[in-house]
């Protein structure tokens, strides 16, 4: 069994003060980097994406730009490429990251599995390469970003984990009803305290 880190969208923009900020972003900058302080070697592999958007057009539609945005499709300006919002939370230490994903350039994009790294391999390719059986999931947001990331690893046959601690959501309703359609779909919703890195210290 070899186990990976799924560290969602913990950027500036996604944190107090930024273009699409949620409330509790940077404690759980913050408490990821203190979880990996202490369960970094549960971890054969820790990838964190980030949205990466062009900041010329529509990003395919997913800025609005003729009308208000509805905040389900369409979005204001966020995480454009090379901006100080597109940038991990300082509370993040990134220096634990392996593998940094960019997703969402020139389209929509909420899953990790939409995104490539550096040398544009796919977020699948890393797992093979890794022997990635199980993956644990952190980060913003959980009724967004969160849940397609989570929904699209169970797909792609990985055991998950949701540390529920450990993510931030838009609303309070949305995000609750993330985990549950998560936990309905084969994901354990965990505590941080419960995760040591073996299915047997995890409790749904």
């Amino acid at each position: 069994m070899s186990r990976a880190l799924f560290i969602i969208d913990v950027q500036n923009d996604f944190t107090e003060g930024g273009a699409l900020g949620v409330e509790g972003g940077a404690a759980v900058a913050a408490g990821i980097t203190e979880y990996l302080a202490e369960h970094r070697d549960d971890y054969a592999v820790v990838v964190a994406s980030r949205d990466w958007h062009d900041a010329d057009n529509d990003n395919g539609g997913h800025f609005a730009t003729d009308a208000a945005p509805d905040f389900v499709t369409t979005w204001p300006q966020h995480c454009m490429a090379g901006t100080p919002g597109a940038e991990y939370h300082p509370a993040l230490d990134a220096s634990q990251v392996d593998v940094h994903i960019r997703k969402g350039q020139g389209v929509p994009a909420y899953s990790i599995f939409e995104g490539t790294d550096d040398a544009g391999a796919s977020i699948t390719e890393v797992l093979t390469r890794h022997g990635v059986t199980d993956v644990d999931i952190v980060g913003i947001a959980t009724d967004y970003c969160v849940r397609a990331s989570a929904l699209d690893a169970l797909e792609h046959g990985q055991h998950v984990r949701v540390i529920r601690d450990l993510v931030a959501g838009v609303a309070a309703e949305t995000s609750d009803a993330a985990l549950a359609e998560l936990g309905h779909a084969g994901a354990a919703i965990v505590d941080s305290a419960a995760a040591s890195g073996t299915d047997e210290a995890a409790g749904a």
